[in-house]
């Protein structure tokens, strides 16, 4: 479905969980063993315009803050962090944080910065190669810089995708938490530079807003990085040819604990 403005889009997913969400016992919240049964929609798609400022997409999505900037900052800082700071400053963080980290290394199993940088996690964990051995079958892991870079170079591709999800959480064979977040692919047509996002899991009450703003903010920061390259490269100002474009998200599951239902109601 399409919107006419980010803001228009919780209000309407509420009413959509209140009057047509199934409830669906899953058996476990993020990993850890819970039997309290979720309201659920499946296959929740939107389509908007992503606000061309920060002060803009904040108004009209209304997230967590200062929190989610503070993250946003953290996942963009080029650096692989595990377990990094702002998981403290979630507002539902309650100090239960050793549940979702493995006990030998005391880190999360995954986090966005990790995925966004894997380059560095990669060097950080002191893996030893051979000369020119690559990271991933035949190839050497790519990051966000890459995924800038590629734009740069080629404006136009369909291939600018930056993904969270990783071969080694297929099948959750490990066990522990996996990415709720599968990808986001940028596509550059007509001036304006779209985001497509597919998630797999998201808890309406507890993750959307702040999913929504991170992903409209990583829009934003890849156009201003994509827009620096492109004036250095070619001398020319492309503020007004490069804008954002729109947000396509498409949600797997969205949810939230039957219990919680009175507070759609409000």
């Amino acid at each position: 479905m399409k919107f006419g403005a980010l803001k228009s889009v919780p209000g309407t997913l509420q009413a959509q969980l209140r009057e047509e969400g199934e409830v669906v016992n899953v058996g476990q919240w993020q990993s850890i063993k819970d039997e309290r049964p979720t309201l659920e929609l499946q296959d929740v798609y939107f389509n908007a315009p992503i606000p061309q400022t920060v002060g803009d997409l904040q108004r009209a999505v209304d997230p967590n803050l200062p929190w989610a900037e503070d993250h946003f900052l953290e996942r963009i800082g080029g650096e692989p962090l595990n377990p990094g700071e702002q998981y403290k400053n979630w507002p539902w963080y309650r100090g239960n944080v050793e549940q979702h980290q493995t006990q030998e290394l005391q880190k999360f199993s995954h986090t966005y910065m990790e995925r966004y940088w894997p380059k560095g996690a990669i060097r950080s964990q002191g893996r030893q190669y051979m000369v020119g051995e690559p990271d991933g079958i035949r190839y050497n892991y790519g990051d966000l810089k890459d995924v800038v870079d590629l734009l740069a170079r080629s404006p136009f591709t369909r291939q600018a995708v930056l993904p969270v999800w990783f071969p080694e959480d297929t099948g959750a064979v490990h066990g522990e938490r996996v990415p709720c977040s599968l990808y986001y692919h940028f596509l550059l047509r007509n001036g304006r530079l779209n985001v497509y996002y597919h998630i797999r899991s998201c808890d309406f009450f507890r993750h959307f807003r702040d999913d929504v703003y991170l992903t409209c903010r990583l829009g934003q920061w890849v156009r201003e990085k994509v827009l620096e390259k492109l004036v250095s490269q070619e001398n020319y100002d492309y503020e007004e040819f490069l804008q954002m474009g729109r947000l396509s998200m498409h949600i797997s599951s969205l949810h939230v604990f039957e219990a919680e239902r009175k507070r759609l109601e409000a």
